[in-house]
């Protein structure tokens, strides 16, 4: 194990160099040896947190722990173990937590025990904990609570805690996401994660939490989900810490608020476009001025001919109630990966690739070519407005074909449940601006096959041909709410081998309004690009059906056969390197993958290749470190992206796990 600290006077510690002067005039001591163990796969990199890794730390790290005469690399390993003992002392307050609920030792009426854990405690101990903490007594019941489930029902959560792998947050909020799941279902769901959790961020634990509890539990959330939606929708006015005031909507309808932000992006990228406001180039100011705009109801003319974001005159004082309440902190607001996105412009409609009636992206149902989304031709906007924002869904095909009971996601909403999949499923192609993929996962969710939904063609008999009359859609088949979106609808190579030429098409049941047909998808051809898996027949539910050739995705390995020999890559592989990285493939960062960089790991004047295995999303941000002085990134294989630091350490980025 190397140097083990003690309480040896005779041991005269580092030596010192009487010539070292620090700021203050003192000695300053030479490099301390025990600093070698903090090094990237040293002795103490990433060891189990202790005192007696706490009392060298304190050690080596010196007065007001300037870490005199450490590397980088060294102390970026102080760091890490710094935030191991926080973890651990987190966890041995839990621990003492448990202690002091087993000394009570008086369950909750009707509660039984854990173990050697009762169930439950006296308010009186709760009050104890609250006065020896200096916190609420409600942050002291729940943070009992997470102690006793931490032990009792998610002991592998409680033990990555222990171990330095998961800060408080992440464990509690993992606790928060299983707290209504049954035992079984929670051991279930944690089974699930426990392998990845280990360096993830919060918002990125919070994901896999809330994904496992669906998968384990679909009704349950869906359940939670419609009562909040029904009960507990609000909308909310308080003042911000600046002085400013925020007016938030809360546990609103999921395909209503996506619809609304798509209209704020809208009307934000018109302002953009118009170039009436020079000064102003933050998206954050064109969507605040959008979002009062359109709840004021004042037309995007008047905004645009005022030349101003802010107010012209400033309006009354508002009162606020002395109740009023902020939103919860969250404490993985800080991480890029809960940022909602700007823009997208490489996906709004005007594309072959778009529900309307024609394929072009100019038509919708009955005839309408605006989808009742305003501002677009025959809309109730101005006629002005770009394309809207598309909604960002990954759903499975299993789901909306009734073969299983799988969670989807959206980017920037995190984990949908199997009934909002159906229902964001049945809204999105109600809006002529929708663009559908299938994307094939091998059985980790790790994206192999891809093809984008065309417009089927039918003879005069109703057989599939290469050319014909596209198919028309039925009168009256717009169903509830239109939602613009991108949709990937996702399925594992093993269940699509399955559906064979004559197999079952599914049921989509309920959510299929009465009359109209459920989505199925049928093989019609072995044909297609070369090495995929033939073209398939997706049959929607208001009677359109579209064409999809899935050919291979650059993961795993490459055929080169979307390569540019050019610096920017043609669309295509473009829009496959996307699929497969999904987010900036800089681990900590979740920015989608459309509004990042199509960036070369090997620089493309140094002859790097303009090809899946050799591309990666990044943010423009990451994308500038990569650039700087000592960061290098790499591609062990397709899809793998290799970070190496300046202090020589790597960080690997895998494709991204789709829900199947």
């Amino acid at each position: 194990m190397g140097w083990q600290p003690g309480h040896d006077d005779r041991d005269p510690g580092p030596a010192r160099d009487p010539r070292a002067r620090s700021a203050d005039d003192a000695p300053t001591p030479l490099r301390d040896p025990r600093l070698s163990v903090f090094a990237h796969d040293g002795e103490w990199d990433g060891c189990r947190p202790s005192a007696t890794a706490a009392a060298v730390l304190e050690d080596v790290s010196g007065p007001e722990w300037r870490c005199p005469g450490a590397s980088r690399d060294e102390m970026l390993g102080m760091l890490r173990q710094a935030q191991a003992l926080e973890s651990w002392a987190a966890a041995v307050k839990l621990g003492i937590l448990r202690s002091l609920v087993r000394d009570d030792d008086e369950p909750l009426p009707g509660g039984g025990y854990y173990g050697d854990l009762p169930e439950g405690w006296t308010k009186s101990l709760t009050h104890e904990v609250a006065l020896a903490l200096a916190v609420p007594v409600v942050s002291a019941d729940k943070m009992m609570w997470t102690a006793w489930d931490l032990q009792a029902r998610l002991s592998g959560t409680g033990a990555l805690l222990a171990a330095g792998e998961l800060t408080y947050a992440k464990a509690k909020v993992v606790h928060e996401a299983f707290l209504l799941l049954s035992d079984e279902n929670a051991a279930r769901a944690e089974a699930m994660i426990l392998p990845e959790l280990p360096g993830k961020t919060y918002g990125q634990v919070k994901r896999l939490a809330e994904q496992a509890a669906i998968t384990v539990d679909p009704e349950a959330a869906a359940r939670r989900r419609e009562q909040a939606e029904r009960e507990n929708a609000r909308v909310t006015m308080f003042r911000e810490d600046s002085g400013a005031v925020a007016v938030s909507g809360r546990d609103l309808p999921v395909g209503q608020a996506l619809s609304a932000h798509a209209r704020v992006c809208a009307r934000a990228q018109q302002y953009k476009d118009s170039g009436a406001f020079p000064n102003d180039t933050q998206m954050d100011q064109f969507r605040a001025a959008a979002y009062l705009d359109l709840l004021n109801g004042k037309p995007a003319e008047a905004r645009i001919a005022s030349g101003q974001l802010e107010p012209v005159a400033r309006p009354a004082e508002t009162d606020i109630p002395d109740d009023a309440e902020p939103a919860d902190a969250d404490p993985g607001t800080t991480d890029a990966d809960d940022h909602l996105p700007d823009s997208d412009r490489h996906c709004n409609g005007g594309s072959e690739d778009g529900l309307g009636e024609d394929g072009s992206g100019d038509g919708g149902p009955g005839g309408d070519p605006s989808g009742g989304y305003p501002g677009v031709p025959g809309g109730n906007g101005s006629a002005s407005m770009p394309p809207p924002r598309l909604a960002d869904l990954v759903l499975p095909l299993a789901t909306l074909l009734g073969l299983a009971e799988r969670p989807g996601e959206s980017h920037g909403l995190g984990p949908l449940d199997p009934d909002l999949c159906r229902e964001l499923a049945i809204a999105a192609i109600g809006s002529p601006w929708t663009r559908l993929c299938v994307t094939v996962t091998d059985s980790q969710g790790i994206a192999i096959g891809h093809g984008c939904a065309k417009p089927a063609r039918k003879t005069r008999t109703g057989s599939l041909s290469p050319a014909g009359q596209r198919v028309s859609l039925r009168p009256g088949t717009r169903v509830g709410l239109a939602l613009p979106a991108q949709v990937n609808l996702t399925i594992t190579a093993a269940r699509l081998a399955e559906l064979d030429w004559t197999g079952p098409p599914g049921v989509l049941g309920a959510s299929v309004p009465p009359g109209q047909p459920p989505w199925s998808i049928t093989r019609v051809s072995d044909s297609g690009p070369p090495g995929g898996s033939g073209t398939w027949l997706l049959s929607l539910p208001d009677g359109r059906q579209l064409t999809v050739a899935l050919e291979p995705l650059p993961t795993y390995e490459c055929d080169h056969r979307h390569e540019s020999h050019a610096y920017q890559p043609n669309d295509h592989l473009r829009h496959l390197v996307q699929v497969r990285d999904y987010a900036c493939t800089f681990p900590p960062c979740n920015r989608h993958a459309k509004e990042s960089d199509f960036e070369h790991a090997v620089p493309y004047d140094k002859g790097g290749r303009t090809c899946g295995c050799n591309a990666g999303a990044r943010s423009r941000a990451c994308h500038q470190v990569k650039q700087s002085p000592g960061w290098k990134v790499t591609q062990p294989r397709p899809g793998w992206h290799q970070w190496q630091t300046p202090s020589g350490r790597t960080y690997t980025q895998p494709p991204k796990h789709y829900p199947t």
